[in-house]
């Protein structure tokens, strides 16, 4: 990160929402993301939402080739900010469930919003110059030597599987590699 950090503009910097996730969160943003899905589009089959949701949200699995990226601590969720850490215009809000989420709306569509457009191509390079790769669904969200990233750069395995975490109070009390 701190490399991509500094192919940044003095004036900009990245603002992280989401690292690692337990799988109880991604099992409960699933359901939630489900649930606004079924709510938007109420002529959906449920076969249907569920292949939404996955558009903006991996489905909780432990299996190791269908690993979640967020439950390896490989994925990351981000934004470019200015240097008192407001987030700047990327276009769509972080977890929009919309088309303009997908990282080359602006690319298709520059005329909408130029300055989004500017902002998400600076985004993906710096990250993209770095080794992560990018969902393309989500212009937030990048991938790093996790099975999502091994995907998508060719490589034979991931560095990092996923992690299962004990949680009591909002805090890890123990932990294991899966």
């Amino acid at each position: 990160m701190i490399k991509a950090l500094l192919l940044l503009p003095e004036n900009f910097s990245l603002i992280l929402y989401d690292g690692y996730r337990p799988f109880q969160v991604q099992q409960f943003l699933f359901k939630s993301f489900s649930k606004q899905i079924a709510q938007l589009y109420p002529h959906f089959t449920e076969q249907e939402v569920v292949s939404e949701t996955r558009k903006y949200v991996a489905f909780p699995s432990k299996d190791h080739a269908q690993f979640a990226p967020h439950l390896t601590g490989g994925a990351i969720d981000l934004t470019l900010g200015d240097l008192e850490g407001n987030a700047l215009n990327l276009g769509s809000a972080f977890d929009e469930i919309s088309g303009k989420s997908a990282t080359r709306y602006f690319e298709q569509q520059p005329e909408e919003d130029w300055e989004a457009c500017v902002h998400r191509r600076l985004l993906y390079n710096c990250m993209t110059m770095v080794g992560f790769t990018n969902y393309s669904e989500e212009w937030w969200h990048y991938d790093f030597n996790n099975v999502s990233w091994a995907r998508r750069v060719g490589a034979q395995e991931a560095s990092y599987g996923a992690v299962e975490a004990i949680i009591q109070d909002n805090n890890i009390k123990e932990f294991r590699f899966l």
